[in-house]
């Protein structure tokens, strides 16, 4: 009876202080490309996730738009594991998520798949049910941008964890 007891009052706890998100678009773009066939590489490691619906580029911003199916398991540490496969680094990446439910408190959010967004200096609901945040981690940014918000990130107890599942973004 305690277990049943305690199991509800954790699944309470869980369900009030986080909203569920979903990924639905992914802008990455990636650095040290010279030509055609290196988006060709990136290109061809994105569309091999089958979570991916479709893959555009836009090679003068070296830009890869990333549309997903629904109900993916993907996080944004999986595509920059398929950026560096194909031989290059993340210089940035947006990501898209749908909030499914409208609690929102200590500004983070959770995907299905156990991945934890903590929203940096963002202490109430956006107010949207999609919205476009930046990941600032390291791997994310370019290391010049992540030498500049380094000192802030530490400030946020999830950063010094240094958790895979955890990413912390940015409002677009």
């Amino acid at each position: 009876m305690k277990t049943k007891l305690m199991f509800v009052m954790l699944l309470v706890f869980f369900t009030t202080i986080a909203s569920y998100a979903q990924i639905t678009k992914v802008e990455i773009m990636a650095t040290g490309l010279t030509c055609s066939m290196c988006s060709n590489a990136i290109n061809k490691q994105l569309k091999t996730l089958p979570e991916v619906e479709r893959v555009s580029t836009d090679l003068n911003t070296n830009t890869f738009t990333v549309h997903l199916k629904k109900e993916n398991q993907i996080t944004p540490l999986i595509l920059k594991q398929k950026v560096e496969k194909a031989g290059f680094f993340v210089g940035s990446m947006i990501v898209t998520l749908t909030l499914n439910h409208s609690k929102w408190e200590n500004s983070v959010a959770i995907t299905p798949e156990g991945s934890t967004y903590v929203f940096l200096d963002q202490k109430t609901n956006p107010g949207k049910e999609e919205v476009a945040v930046k990941v600032m981690d390291k791997g994310f940014i370019t290391p010049k941008e992540y030498k500049k918000t380094a000192k802030a990130l530490s400030k946020y107890p999830t950063y010094a964890a240094g958790d895979a599942k955890t990413f912390h973004v940015k409002m677009m």
